[in-house]
């Protein structure tokens, strides 16, 4: 079939058929001969680089739109990935770099370019590639608004360091503040998942309903269609993505059928999520207890982060939460089955910091044993008090 690949791209009826497979998507489309010569390009493709399809037959690709680097150091073609990659046979795929347009301005690509056989002998290569100028201005921008938050955040960050270090003499006024913090960060937790829900949620689930109604309206166009499914499967994946942020900012079930409902649904979640074999028993009516509202979102949380390092570090297969009473108020012991680890004699991880704080703030405790090789328990005790 590509015994002369110089000739066939000139037939008149390979020609016509070509273009009609080619025609029908918006990425530019070309094929070379080992020479480098174009045998073939698609309108599409011919459009982004400013040509006319006839006006790029039989002229070199590389000489012509990727003869240079983005700040204009000559490109050699031996260094050339698309040229490499067709030689040796391999097929290449490439985000970082940029192609020139006739009128000699470059613009960023992504491109893919995969070797043609003919009887087991490379005699060429097609070349996909699309203009992701639009693309590169979001992450710019992405980029800046994280910069930005960073610097927000590194001010706040700052501001708290000089709160504390003014506070250091007084710990019931420091722990007073840290109770403070956490109740507005889930506060903030509750108000962002609300908008969240209200604003992006409804959103997507507008868009997903949309694309439904436009789905029977197609009629039998299967470009349409096809483009339709990936937007559909675009839309049900950022639906998902939002349930999963919605969970992790505030769990519903945590509101609604209390802490000792949500901590068996937050094991049977991470058990989903990692494989991580999770059981909640209840001793001595412990599982019967109910605490404050901002105590059992504290325990939650405490326990959220103890499950996220099982999964993190401990290389556990199981984890055992227990609930248990005291005469003094309730106790949870949260015990794996992983490597263990040396426990600092202060923690210096947020999460374990955040961890202690959170139990202060209860008026708890929170210790934590551990051996290397025999597993980690933490227990938490809160007194009945708690609200």
């Amino acid at each position: 079939m590509f015994a002369n690949l110089n000739h066939l791209s000139h037939h008149a009826a390979w020609r016509r058929q070509l273009e009609m497979l080619l025609e029908s998507t918006g990425e530019g489309i070309y094929g070379i001969d080992q020479r480098g010569r174009c045998i073939f390009i698609n309108r599409a493709g011919a459009e982004l680089i400013g040509f006319e399809p006839d006006e790029v037959l039989g002229r070199n690709m590389h000489y012509l739109i990727h003869h240079a680097h983005s700040d204009g150091r000559n490109y050699d073609v031996h260094d050339c990935p698309i040229f490499k990659a067709f030689l040796e046979g391999k097929g290449v795929r490439s985000e970082s770099e940029v192609l020139w347009r006739r009128d000699g301005t470059p613009f960023p690509a992504e491109y893919t370019s995969y070797p043609i056989r003919d009887a087991g002998q490379i005699v060429g290569a097609v070349v996909t590639f699309a203009d992701i100028t639009e693309r590169k201005r979001a992450e710019a921008v992405l980029r800046a608004n994280q910069i930005e938050l960073e610097r927000r955040v590194s001010e706040r960050t700052a501001a708290l360091q000089d709160a504390n270090a003014r506070l250091q003499q007084s710990q019931s006024a420091l722990r007073r503040l840290s109770a403070h913090l956490q109740e507005v960060r889930e506060e903030e937790r509750t108000h962002i998942a609300r908008e969240v829900h209200d604003e992006l949620g409804a959103s997507l689930t507008a868009l997903q309903f949309d694309l439904n109604w436009l789905r029977p309206r197609l009629a039998d166009d299967e470009a349409l269609n096809r483009k339709l499914d990936d937007m559909m499967t675009v839309t049900g994946q950022a639906l998902g993505a939002v349930r999963r942020i919605l969970t992790d900012l505030r769990p519903g079930v945590l509101d609604h059928l209390g802490l000792w409902a949500a901590l068996e649904w937050l094991l049977q979640e991470t058990q989903t999520r990692s494989g991580l074999r999770g059981t909640l028993v209840s001793t001595e009516g412990g599982g019967e207890r109910r605490l404050g509202r901002s105590a059992e979102i504290a325990v939650y949380r405490i326990v959220q982060e103890v499950l996220t390092n099982v999964v993190r570090h401990a290389q556990a297969s199981e984890v055992i939460v227990t609930i248990g009473g005291s005469p003094s108020g309730l106790e949870l012991d949260i015990r794996d089955d992983g490597i263990g680890m040396r426990v600092p004699a202060q923690p210096t991880s947020f999460g374990l910091l955040g961890m202690y704080e959170r139990a202060r703030a209860l008026g708890g405790e929170l210790s934590i044993e551990s051996t290397p090789g025999k597993g980690t328990s933490v227990r938490l005790r809160v007194p009945e008090s708690t609200r």
